[in-house]
């Protein structure tokens, strides 16, 4: 008896031993598996994507033409669901000091972790008439958000819906009107860049790292720094830009919603190299650099898409 429980004593040891080591090898299989895995198909129309509450991602989703319809998606391990609705035609969305902030037409809302949804800044609230917002990035104190407001984008286009030739009669009776804000987190708005005609509509706008604004001019295809305080176009023309960021080590990138690409610009020689192509629409994609990619919205396709940063 007394061999027969040393056995029964040693074996459960050695069992319970190999479970821990099977249980310790399997652990990070597990959590490789739970990660999401992009593509993924999100809704109707996703414009733009953030990163916010509990490392979750959020993406703006216009739907149909129906006010009321847009909504904010949630991606997490789990899934996808509605985290928050009643929108119009909601574009860029940020989340700045535990907020996500989300463009709307003409007006700006901020949203908690609940997904309750206000008004953060209406179109009274703004010190020009604004027509068109658009993308929304952090500033660079986290003290607020930029808002780009497109402006008139009814003459952009020609009747079969391509953008004028920019040495069109038509492009040049394009109106103006087109400017950048920045709202603090009272509510306060300014206008942060105005009117120029390198960027008769600005669709992206980001900050660059030494907390610059940079903007994606959608008519002129232009990607714009500024240079000695002044608004200076980088070399080549990206007709129909979208999002821009700058990544740590200086590189630039820049979508066309219009031509379903994606570049990365080198920040020294200006040169631009094709990440992505082929897609329905390049939308404003959030840059997640510690994983090495780009969160792309490709709005038509209603999809997701992780670009690997390098190629």
């Amino acid at each position: 008896m007394k061999n027969q429980s040393t056995f029964t004593y040693y074996g459960l040891k050695h069992l319970l031993v190999n479970m821990v080591i099977i249980m310790l090898f399997l652990l990070p299989i597990v959590a490789l598996q739970a990660q999401i895995q992009f593509p993924v198909k999100v809704g109707e129309k996703p414009e733009s994507i953030t990163k916010g509450f509990n490392g979750n991602y959020y993406v703006t989703l216009m739907n149909g033409n129906v006010d009321g319809d847009g909504e904010v998606a949630e991606i997490s391990e789990n899934g996808v669901k509605v985290f928050a609705k009643g929108f119009d035609q909601p574009k860029g969305i940020a989340f700045v000091d535990g907020h996500l902030y989300l463009s709307d037409v003409t007006r700006v809302w901020k949203v908690d972790k609940d997904g309750n949804a206000s008004v953060f800044a209406k179109k009274e609230d703004f010190p020009e008439e604004v027509l068109y917002l658009n993308d929304v990035s952090m500033d660079a104190n986290a003290k607020g958000i930029y808002v780009a407001d497109m402006g008139d984008t009814k003459y952009i286009r020609d009747e079969n819906g391509a953008l004028w030739p920019l040495d069109s009669e038509q492009a040049k009776l394009i109106p103006q009107v087109g400017r950048i804000y920045h709202i603090d987190l009272t509510g306060k708005v300014t206008i942060a860049q105005g009117t120029s005609p390198l960027m008769t509509n600005p669709n992206g706008v980001s900050v660059d790292n030494n907390g610059n604004i940079i903007v994606g001019a959608f008519f002129q295809g232009n990607f714009l720094v500024k240079r000695n305080g002044i608004l200076t176009p980088l070399k080549g023309q990206f007709r129909g830009a979208d999002g821009v960021e700058q990544d740590s080590k200086g590189n630039y990138y820049v979508s066309s919603w219009v031509q379903g690409k994606v570049w990365k610009i080198n920040g020294k020689t200006e040169e631009a190299i094709v990440l992505i192509e082929g897609l329905k629409s390049a939308a404003d994609f959030y840059l997640e650099e510690d994983k090495g990619r780009l969160l792309l919205p490709d709005m038509l396709a209603g999809m997701i898409y992780a670009v690997d940063m390098e190629k």
